[in-house]
């Protein structure tokens, strides 16, 4: 090949890669964030660090999604045997409304949901705000105190340095929950 040619089929692959769009990134999930738990003491994103978490936006009124999501995680804890006592459960409320801490530590108390679950909540503005990092969608539905909350309704694994590692998708089987929190943990359950 001529150098001609050599600088023209280098100016056309430069050309190229300038207008190739470029490659996707992942959306960032997660971020700052500012509520109180359960005990009315303030929470932030630091409570991410230093363990690994399974994050779930939910409400303590919730007939069904919650409250099987919360059991699926107590059974993939217990799967996992001592790996499981690396996992700490938050369950952040996407109904502030009602969602007191004192009624999300009664709620928290349930002896089917994981021990030691950490409850969530601060004022509309803040959880709006938590909801936003994470990229959660949640919607207050009907009128008056029998009102409901349509949320997405998945798990965010999240590593010890509060970064996100993978979603966990609702209605995965326990043992599948554990699976997949083992493998990201670095080995099997």
């Amino acid at each position: 090949m001529t150098c001609r040619r050599l600088l023209l089929a280098g100016a056309l692959a430069g050309l190229a890669a300038a207008c190739a769009p470029p490659p996707q990134q992942p959306a960032a999930v997660g971020g700052p964030f500012s509520l109180v738990d359960q005990n009315g003491r303030p929470a932030n994103e630091q409570i991410l660090e230093g363990k690994w978490t399974a994050l779930y936006f939910g409400f303590t009124y919730c007939p069904d999604a919650c409250p099987a999501t919360l059991q699926s995680l107590a059974e993939a804890k217990r799967e996992m045997g001592r790996k499981g006592d690396r996992l700490q459960v938050i369950l952040l409320s996407v109904d502030p409304e009602r969602d007191t801490p004192a009624l999300l530590k009664t709620y928290l108390d349930n002896a089917a949901f994981p021990p030691n679950t950490i409850g969530l909540t601060g004022s509309p503005e803040q959880v709006a705000a938590a909801a936003k990092a994470y990229k959660v969608y949640y919607r207050k539905v009907g009128e008056g105190e029998d009102y409901t909350v349509d949320h997405a309704s998945m798990v965010f694994l999240m590593d010890p340095k509060g970064r996100f590692s993978k979603i966990i998708g609702h209605g995965t089987p326990p043992a599948e929950m554990a699976r997949i929190i083992a493998e990201a943990m670095g080995g099997r359950a």
